[in-house]
């Protein structure tokens, strides 16, 4: 099933929400290994994009919420076991 944004394929989920946003993933989530001033920077982008959009975040939940709707297979987990642990039992004494 391919997924649509506008005109644009959205492959991933990494594409599905920078075409949704608009912007980069990475500007709302940070990238690993950013400066202060490089978050603050990236912050100070996002506060003013949400002021210039304020029905952003709306509209970005329904639409999250459509493609939920229309692929529940999304969310379908399967519980990994984990094996039980093994403990060695230790003998002697140490001298």
């Amino acid at each position: 099933m391919r997924t649509y944004i506008g005109h644009q394929q959205a492959i991933s989920a990494a594409d599905f929400a920078e075409l949704a946003l608009g912007t980069p993933v990475e500007l709302w989530l940070g990238v690993e290994g950013e400066s202060d001033e490089e978050r603050a920077a990236r912050e100070d982008a996002g506060r003013d994009i949400l002021a210039e959009n304020p029905d952003l975040p709306d509209g970005l939940i329904r639409m999250a919420a459509q493609v939920i709707e229309e692929n529940p297979d999304l969310f379908d987990v399967v519980p990994l076991v984990r094996p039980a642990r093994r403990r060695v039992a230790r003998r002697g004494v140490a001298a």
